[in-house]
């Protein structure tokens, strides 16, 4: 009889803790409060899903295969931060639909790539190319699923996922933006093979899917789709360990494994509001600049030291998660490094030297010191405050030490300019803003140097100037 009572007191329990979920939880203050913490939170995974759902939509491309823009992106590429000054290839995991996954690297013998795969929550699995695993000799990358319980055969850089999603991005470097070398990356990046482990004794051809002047849109959706491409990912992937804690969030929020994601419209409104309200602090701590890379000058690396340290370990230091700093991090860009500084380093500025907010309908001036410390080149990119995308409608987002025709004072310094006008004879050195709204730079260095970390070079302050 106590069993029998005992019984029906949890199912009223259960199904009280239902009900509440379902029907009153849209004016509980705990909505408000656990949606935007899981928006915070979830940043980087609906980041990659948004990408996939993005390559499904746009183009005849599926997940296992190669998508790929052959030559240097264009506006109509929306992902976060894209870099105009090298070739994309990007393959999208899933090893659900494969089993094991094996990403080819080919040597660095007439090019190179700069590569990085990661999980689906962009937490980096290894760097691969000159600077990544294979040392430019080239590699058989094996990505295995969550639940892989088998020995891994020999011969590969094994890569023990904890999602069964993920992708590989891989940069094909250029030497110039001229004709035949934009060429010569491009087929140079057509040699990476992407098979199932399954197949590898002989893998069939990787099919690999043009996206360049494709309309393929990525951005962060700060409505209440955010969640449902959250509750996407949820129903997709296992939950990890160190995440557990959020199930019970989500359930508030009507996100749970296995169900339905049915919110009403009661619903549907307080999670836009959510999300209005998680965009403005991201933002707020975005403006905040993180840290700057020297005390005199704005720019600031374009992740926080504490993300650095946690992705580069696996998330090691079981007394440190920074999900805030990462919720950030993926609102500005994807991917994740491992190797962070070797292949490539990025700074951002989102202010001018006077401390205020570019103007896309002002001029401005970057002077970038002679003798920049990088291997390879670097670059300077222009992008829409508001999304972190490539502004739409213009003809350049970016000038580099590839780029043809850039001109060099004769002290060895570079003028870049940004604004709505190319000044008289900069033409080559200048990159369009819209006279409509603000903007941001990145500026990357690939194959940075010793120099540039002794901070014996330093990139200075970007000054509005007068339009001629």
């Amino acid at each position: 009889m106590r069993k029998t009572f005992v019984s029906v007191l949890l199912l009223a329990g259960v199904a009280a803790t239902q009900a509440g979920a379902a029907t009153g939880s849209q004016n509980d203050p705990a909505v408000q409060r656990r949606a935007v913490e899981a928006v915070v939170w979830g940043m980087p995974a609906v980041n990659t899903e948004l990408m996939v759902q993005a390559m499904l939509r746009s183009t005849s491309a599926k997940e296992n295969e190669v998508v790929y823009w052959s030559k240097p992106v264009n506006w109509k590429n929306q992902t976060l931060t894209p870099n105009p000054d090298s070739i994309y290839f990007m393959t999208f995991v899933n090893t659900k639909l494969s089993g094991p996954l094996v990403v080819e690297i080919p040597p660095a013998e007439g090019g190179s790539l700069a590569a990085n795969i990661v999980t689906t929550w962009q937490m980096p699995l290894e760097d691969a190319g000159p600077d990544g695993a294979d040392k430019g000799q080239g590699g058989k990358y094996l990505i295995l699923p969550p639940d892989y319980r088998e020995k891994p055969p020999e011969g590969y850089v094994v890569l023990q996922s904890d999602t069964y999603g993920g992708f590989a991005l891989m940069r094909s470097n250029l030497a110039s933006h001229s004709d035949a070398d934009v060429m010569k990356a491009t087929e140079y990046g057509k040699r990476i093979k992407v098979y199932p482990l399954s197949q590898a004794a002989s893998p069939p051809p990787t099919r690999f899917t043009d996206a360049y002047d494709v309309p393929f849109d990525s951005t962060i959706r700060y409505d209440a789709s955010f969640f449902k491409t959250l509750n996407d990912v949820v129903q997709k992937e296992p939950w990890i360990q160190r995440d557990r804690v959020m199930i019970d969030y989500l359930r508030t929020l009507g996100i749970e494994k296995g169900k339905p994601y049915q919110p009403d419209a009661a619903m549907q409104k307080a999670l836009d509001a959510a999300a209005r309200q998680a965009h403005k602090e991201l933002s707020a701590r975005y403006d905040l600049g993180f840290y700057r890379m020297t005390p005199e000058y704005h720019w600031f690396p374009a992740a926080m030291p504490e993300v650095i340290r946690a992705v580069s370990t696996g998330y090691g230091n079981p007394d440190e998660y920074p999900v805030d700093a990462r919720g950030v991090t993926y609102t500005l860009g994807f991917t994740g490094i491992k190797r962070i500084g070797t292949a490539q380093f990025y700074l951002m500025v989102n202010k001018d030297k006077d401390g205020k907010a570019f103007d896309g309908s002002k001029t401005y001036r970057l002077r970038v010191p002679a003798n920049p410390p990088v291997r390879q080149y670097w670059s300077v990119t222009a992008y829409d405050r508001k999304t972190h995308a490539l502004i739409p409608n213009l003809p350049r987002a970016s000038v580099a030490s590839t780029t043809t025709g850039v001109k060099t004072e004769s002290d060895g310094v570079v003028e870049v300019y940004f604004g709505p006008k190319a000044p008289r004879g900069k033409e080559a050195n200048w990159v369009a803003t819209s006279p409509k709204g603000e903007f941001e730079l990145l500026f990357r260095l690939y194959g940075p140097e010793k120099p540039f970390f002794d901070k014996a070079w330093k990139l200075p302050d970007v000054e509005r100037v007068t339009a001629r």
